[in-house]
């Protein structure tokens, strides 16, 4: 019953996703911009009517990897990729890092300790995705009050809360890579970064906040940081990536 109605809204969604677009394509838009010195591309979509998931493994369990591989598979599934960003982190056997949801189903358990690395910088989040809404929501809230989330990443560290940077953010770091972002507006809609100019955790946070205007952020990854943007002819690649996280539409 349950996949029966993930189906029905899925329909729905991708049904009102459809006269969107012949509305236009204000539903979500990729492009690229400049922040106090920092390039960036970032890509803003709707929750309500975008088609969003998260895409680890196939049905024979072969992770994806590549964005290539991923519009193959969804074309094959009557869908087209219209854009798409590596997702969750990653260990080096391409196994999820933290919290994971795929299509209802948890596939890797909260991780609720402090660690090393940018993961385990806390305070960390979970981005979770239902039918139409998104949230990022802080890990020892989440763990207090769990969401059902159709698919869900956890990552760190959560550049931006509330409105509030991380406090462990050092302006003046010289830790400067590729990084990429996902952050919740206030009006709901989701918008994805990614830097093409190196940048601190410091920085990128108030790119996320003060030029982007999301008051929750959640960092993705760096170094890896990827986009598959078709509208701006743009589809990187490189060493295979771990979870991605996707926008299908029905296929025309």
């Amino acid at each position: 019953m349950r996949m029966m109605m993930t189906r029905m809204m899925r329909w729905a969604k991708g049904f009102a996703l459809g006269l969107t677009l012949l509305a236009g394509p204000t539903w979500a838009a990729c492009a690229d911009a400049r922040f106090e010195g920092i390039a960036y591309t970032a890509c803003t979509f709707d929750p309500a009517t975008a088609d969003m998931r998260l895409f680890h493994r196939d049905g024979a369990g072969a992770v994806y990897g590549q964005f290539a591989t991923l519009r193959r598979a969804v074309e094959a599934d009557g869908l087209r990729l219209i854009a798409a960003m590596n997702g969750a982190m990653y260990h080096p056997d391409l196994d999820v890092v933290g919290y994971y949801v795929e299509d209802g189903a948890e596939v890797a358990p909260l991780v609720t300790r402090a660690g090393p690395g940018n993961f385990g910088l806390v305070p960390n989040g979970v981005f979770c995705l239902r039918t139409d809404a998104a949230e990022i929501i802080e890990t020892g809230r989440f763990a207090a009050t769990p969401r059902v989330c159709e698919y869900a990443m956890q990552s760190g560290p959560l550049l931006v809360e509330k409105g509030a940077l991380h406090p462990r953010l050092l302006p003046g770091s010289d830790s400067r890579f590729t990084r990429n972002a996902v952050g919740v507006r206030g009006d709901g809609t989701v918008v994805w970064a990614i830097t093409s100019t190196p940048v601190n955790l410091h920085r990128f946070a108030r790119l996320m906040r003060d030029g982007l205007g999301a008051p929750d952020a959640l960092y993705v990854d760096g170094r890896v940081s990827r986009l598959y943007a078709p509208e701006l002819e743009r589809s990187d690649f490189g060493f295979p990536v771990g979870p991605i996280l996707g926008v299908v539409a029905p296929r025309d």
